[in-house]
């Protein structure tokens, strides 16, 4: 005849899964607050890098040396495009007048998502920009999406 065990079954020490349960928490963390690199191109660009400093002009501005981004009339009338390669965003916020920022929310560096309506909005905590010149119209953010050089040539929007 067997009695049962007075001890419990083998499982998981406590200490594992404590660590478990942080390691999980951390990674959700991370996911919810990560670089954004899966968030939706409303863009078409091909080819160049983000530049920095200074927004760029209006329509027949000079050249510049960058690869071209677009034409002119891809960039809607206060709207604007989101160039996820080149980590840019070009908008227009008045006719003819056109601007570019950073595409990396200046809150936790998320990419940002959409552009209408007069505001760029980040989709991971909802921070909106201004397509003008890029100030925080909404938080979390509050810091201003850094410019990017641009030039207008014709129909033919450039990275300086």
């Amino acid at each position: 005849m067997t009695s049962p065990s007075l001890h419990p079954a083998a499982g998981p020490a406590r200490r594992t899964v404590v660590a478990a349960a942080g390691a999980a928490g951390l990674a959700a963390a991370l996911t919810a607050c990560g670089s954004g690199d899966d968030s939706s191109d409303t863009g078409s660009g091909t080819g160049g890098s983000a530049g920095s400093a200074q927004s760029g002009g209006s329509a027949g501005s000079a050249q510049g040396g960058g690869a071209a981004l677009a034409k002119t009339a891809d960039i809607p009338e206060g709207g604007g495009k989101i160039f996820k390669d080149q980590g840019v965003v070009v908008t227009q916020p008045t006719a003819g007048t056109y601007k570019a920022f950073s595409a990396k929310c200046t809150h936790r560096g998320c990419s940002v998502g959409s552009v209408a309506n007069g505001v760029i909005l980040c989709p991971c905590h909802n921070s909106e920009f201004s397509v003008t010149d890029g100030s925080v119209k909404k938080g979390p953010a509050t810091q201003a999406l850094p410019a990017a050089k641009i030039t207008v040539s014709g129909d033919e929007i450039k990275l300086a």
